[in-house]
């Protein structure tokens, strides 16, 4: 079963970092965490890879709704969404919100929270994606 959600947009990686700020925070998610892979990796253990940034995007309503169902959900929370290079193509990904069903077979989730989390990011990818054409 695919757990994510992608898009290959044609900006740059830099580009499409902030055109993924802006449609997320159009779909009502605020970013809570911030992982740079990439520098970590260097600074950690003196690695070199190509960009690799993961946020943690949280909407606070379908997040509440998800604990009141299931506390335990938030072991999935924040949705990650990945921002990384392949060769000179850019990837964005995003955790597919069903994963959440699937993971805790709590079936509450499904029709309030996953499917609402999931139009929410398929409308933030497809800006991304058609900002870029």
């Amino acid at each position: 079963m695919p757990y994510d959600r992608t898009v290959k947009p044609t900006g740059t990686f830099e580009e499409t970092v902030e055109a993924v700020r802006r449609a997320l925070a159009d779909q009502g998610f605020g970013i809570l965490t911030e992982i740079d892979v990439q520098a970590t990796l260097k600074a950690k253990l003196d690695h070199d890879m190509e960009p690799f940034l993961i946020l943690g995007a949280c909407n606070p309503p379908l997040a509440r709704q998800a604990l009141d169902a299931d506390r335990s959900v938030g072991l999935l929370l924040p949705c990650n969404v990945v921002i990384r290079t392949e060769g000179d193509q850019v990837i964005v990904q995003a955790i597919d919100p069903a994963t959440m069903v699937t993971l805790t077979g709590v079936d509450a989730l499904a029709p309030p929270v996953a499917d609402e989390a999931a139009r929410r990011l398929d409308a933030a990818l497809a800006t991304v994606a058609e900002g870029s054409a």
